[in-house]
């Protein structure tokens, strides 16, 4: 099992988070190509290796052509999902940006006192932010880990100058944002854990803190801006566990016999949303000879309680029932892969360093399709020939 691993012991912020995913093997190329498909202008980026206090690492930056205009955009969380959803960026890389920024949205409607749809934002709905966020998630989804931990925060003391004035560090929509995260705090007087980094690791942490025995396979470094003691890095490292390949999972299911297609079909949008692994549906017959549905979700073990709560809530049970599993699973890594239809990501699944299977990303294949006006089957055709040549010249790809 992979595990992508944040070391924040110097902070988190959004071009933090691009640059040590980079450094830690995300592909450029699938960011950038991933990036353009925001239909968003007025921007360049920067991608440089750099030294920081002798360490290097990665230095992603978003540069505005034209900073005046820039700061007087205001956002709300309509525009940025509209933004987001117009795009051709396949679903899961399109639901965790809008989940981190949905994250920013409510904390900021808590702090001011107004719902999260009417918040406007400044700072984090100016467009390097959605290109922070949204290249945070690109990245995560290239890189294919099957967990995302993230280490304790840590936050600093202070002030801070921004749209609304001086605001005590950690500034307050990051504190709120935090809530139920592990967090310490030092004598730094400069923000080290943004917003924005805050709403990053809150939305893709499956939890906090790392045990048992694992094996690095790529670390990464991402360059702050800062200069202090400490280095102003952020590292990702992608570890493998020892041992066999096995993971446990929780299966969660129950019977349903009053409940609409159209419902199900919602349903089953939010238990995805929620984490969970894997959600189906199979015809059972129930009392009386009635047809029904069986519901069945698997999911990691903390994610249990929520995804309970979230069936409890959202289909017409009065209960469920929970079985304790292990699995095995092959070693998985992505692939990008150079088509004439553009870049599609496969999946690589490997098995004791030998590469067993690969298959081309099916949201990669539709996006492309509807780019390109050819049918799915001709996309993932020339990306399964392409995989072919590239995995067999390549094998430790």
């Amino acid at each position: 099992m992979k595990i992508l691993y944040f070391d924040c012991f110097s902070g988190i912020s959004g071009d933090m988070a691009v640059g040590a995913l980079l450094d830690a093997g995300a592909d450029e190329k699938v960011l950038l190509e991933g990036l353009k498909q925001l239909k968003a202008d007025g921007y360049r980026i920067s991608i440089e290796k750099k030294l920081k206090n002798g360490i290097s690492g990665t230095d992603f930056s978003v540069l505005l052509e034209d900073q005046h205009n820039h700061e007087h955009v205001h956002r709300n969380m309509g525009d940025i999902e509209r933004i987001i959803n117009d795009s051709g960026l396949n679903e899961r890389v399109r639901k965790l940006s809008i989940r981190m920024f949905r994250l920013v949205a409510e904390a900021e409607g808590r702090i001011h006192g107004k719902p999260a749809e009417e918040v406007h934002f400044h700072e984090v709905g100016a467009i390097d932010s959605i290109i922070d966020i949204v290249g945070t998630a690109i990245c995560i989804d290239n890189l294919a880990a099957d967990r995302i931990v993230f280490s304790s925060l840590p936050l600093s003391k202070g002030f801070v100058k921004c749209q609304h004035g001086v605001f005590p560090l950690p500034a307050p929509a990051t504190l709120e944002i935090l809530k139920g995260v592990p967090v310490y705090f030092t004598d730094v007087n400069f923000e080290l854990v943004t917003p924005t980094g805050a709403a990053i690791a809150k939305g893709l942490a499956d939890e906090f803190g790392i045990e048992g025995e694992l094996e690095a396979e790529r670390i990464g470094y991402g360059i702050g801006k800062r200069e202090y003691e400490i280095p102003n890095l952020l590292r990702v490292v992608l570890f493998n566990t020892c041992g066999e390949k096995s993971d446990k999972v929780v299966e969660i299911e129950t019977n349903i016999d009053d409940m609409t297609a159209e419902q199900m079909g919602s349903a089953v949008e939010k238990l995805f949303s929620e984490g969970a692994l894997d959600v189906f549906f199979t015809p059972v017959f129930m009392k009386k000879n009635r047809p029904g549905t069986k519901l069945t979700v698997l999911c990691p073990p903390e994610k249990k309680d929520a995804l309970v709560r979230m069936m409890l809530t959202h289909t017409s049970t009065f209960g469920v029932r929970i079985s304790y599993m292990e699995r095995s699973v092959l070693d998985r890594e992505t692939a990008a892969i150079d088509t004439e239809f553009g870049i599609i990501r496969c999946k690589v699944g490997k098995l004791d360093g030998k590469i067993l299977k690969y298959s081309p990303e099916y949201e990669d294949c539709k996006a492309a399709s509807e780019k390109y006006g050819r049918p799915v089957a001709d996309i993932y055709n020339e990306a399964i020939s392409k995989a072919g040549a590239a995995l067999a010249a390549n094998p430790a790809n």
